[in-house]
């Protein structure tokens, strides 16, 4: 062959090349702004509500408070819970749950420190498990495909609740198991297994995730990884509540919330062997909790349930619903952010299966199950959003909020001064965490020397507003006086403090 032969080769190969190229690099585009865009949207959600002082204290002050200590080099001290629990001003976070992860959050404070930091933080980080969700969905149903599952991803009730309601370190586990499951599909598992460990550092019961994700490798085959991945989940679970746990003076036994079914985690594992029919009915009843799995499900057409991946969320769920905790039975806060992922992969898993049936069946028809699977589960979620947090988005209202009501709260939180300890209303926290001591104002008389109440909204944990007004009339009598009072909102500050 001459020159000009291997000339021309050389060139069409080059062009063939270009052509497989050009689609990779497409899609990487519109992923990568699929994953912005929804970041943006989560952003605009937390940051209005912290503006408009719709934010809280719990948990938002929490959080910020642990990541200010360690962008400071030092412990990280949370004295909003620390105080609401007894444990003073110098308690820990790691005793209260076990987050170490939120130290990676510091440099970020090295920027700006403040609760915005941790709003675009979480932003980011739900965002960020859209392109391994889009990999794993493709390689199991196509490209197009892929892109409506994320659409389903992004706009799912779970992940609303998640950006809509402050900041919590749930906002690290749909990148970390979509990581964990994508890697472990593609057949690398060391990389997968080094985003499992990191999801032990996310918090206590992280465990329980991992365990089940070993139980799905032991269900697929892969004996090595799935026994590592049950011993290790188990063994993390027990090495934090009793060993860790203590050491940094937390009580184990804060977060137990089973004493209905045991005392113990022998007497909860002895309670499901001997009584199961206790066991089923506590899983079930009342009705909200199946209403919440059903909502989970639901919306995927059940799919999940056809996949052996469902089981790492088996272990999270029955911890919610077995609990004594209402709160962890619904869908109105960020729990189901623990889960989604795994849930939304279980179903593509399940709609592949699915449709390797209907071909088998078929003789090879059917190649489009899996497409219109993901197309209806893309139309529902975005169907459902008017009824969740995504829904005050293209609401006008939502934007501007009550402008008595924060021109009366900014008021307020301007009287306290630098550097304060401060009792404040649940709702007032985040606009004062970032140069002040924020401790939760609540029923309990804590002793600091200013305080900023509210006698008009209901303010948790107080149980009505006539408690509230009560409490001021208390801190009155206590030696506190009223130095500024506008709306709903009165600042009292004791003399001599």
């Amino acid at each position: 062959m001459d020159t000009r032969g291997n000339v021309a080769l050389q060139e069409r190969a080059t062009t063939h090349r270009r052509t497989e190229l050009a689609p990779a690099v497409r899609h990487k585009i519109d992923v990568a702004l699929m994953a912005a865009l929804a970041a943006a949207a989560y952003a605009v959600l937390g940051l209005v509500k912290l503006r408009t002082f719709r934010a809280t204290t719990f948990d938002l002050v929490i959080f910020d408070q642990a990541v200010r200590g360690y962008a400071g080099f030092g412990p990280p001290t949370v004295p909003a819970v620390g105080v609401y629990r007894g444990l003073g001003l110098d308690a820990l976070q790691l005793a209260d749950h076990f987050s170490p992860i939120l130290a990676v959050l510091a440099p970020l404070y090295w920027l700006h420190d403040g609760p915005v930091t941790l709003i675009l933080a979480q932003s980011l980080l739900l965002a960020a498990a859209i392109p391994p969700l889009w990999l794993f969905t493709r390689a199991k149903l196509g490209t197009t495909a892929a892109y409506l599952v994320v659409v389903a991803y992004a706009s799912s009730g779970a992940v609303a609740q998640a950006a809509g309601f402050d900041f919590h370190e749930v906002a690290f586990v749909p990148i970390l198991t979509a990581v964990t499951i994508e890697r472990f599909e593609r057949g690398k598992a060391w990389h997968g297994a080094l985003a499992a460990a990191a999801l032990l550092l996310v918090k206590e019961d992280m465990g329980l995730l991992v365990a089940g994700f070993g139980c799905y490798l032991l269900a697929t085959r892969r004996w090595r990884y799935g026994a590592g991945f049950v011993a290790g989940g188990v063994g993390a679970i027990a090495l934090i509540r009793y060993i860790l746990t203590p050491a940094v003076g937390g009580d184990p036994a804060t977060h137990w919330t089973f004493n209905h079914l045991g005392t113990s985690v022998t007497g909860l594992v002895k309670t499901m062997v001997t009584d199961p029919g206790l066991v089923l009915s506590t899983l079930i009843d009342p009705d909200v909790k199946v209403d919440t799995m059903l909502g989970l499900a639901g919306p995927l057409a059940v799919a999940c349930l056809l996949s052996p991946l469902i089981l790492p969320a088996v272990p999270l769920i029955l911890e919610r619903m077995l609990s004594d905790r209402p709160f962890w039975w619904t869908d109105d806060y960020q729990y189901n952010a623990f889960i989604i992922v795994i849930v939304i992969c279980a179903a593509v898993d399940g709609a592949a299966r699915f449709q390797r049936w209907v071909q088998k069946r078929n003789g090879g028809e059917g190649r489009t199950v899996g497409l219109v699977w993901a197309a209806a589960v893309c139309g529902m979620s975005l169907a459902l959003t008017p009824q969740n947090y995504f829904g005050q988005l293209v609401e006008p209202s939502f934007y501007r909020g009550d402008q008595a009501t924060i021109e009366a709260a900014r008021a307020a939180v301007d009287v306290v001064p630098d550097g304060a300890l401060v009792e404040v209303a649940n709702r007032l926290g985040p606009a004062l965490t970032s140069r002040a001591t924020v401790l939760l104002w609540e029923p309990r008389p804590h002793g600091a020397p200013w305080v900023v109440a509210d006698t008009g909204n209901i303010s948790y944990p107080f149980g009505s507003v006539e408690d509230q007004q009560k409490r001021v009339l208390d801190l009155k009598h206590a030696g506190y006086r009223i130095v500024h009072e506008e709306g709903s909102y009165v600042v009292l500050h004791r003399l001599g403090r």
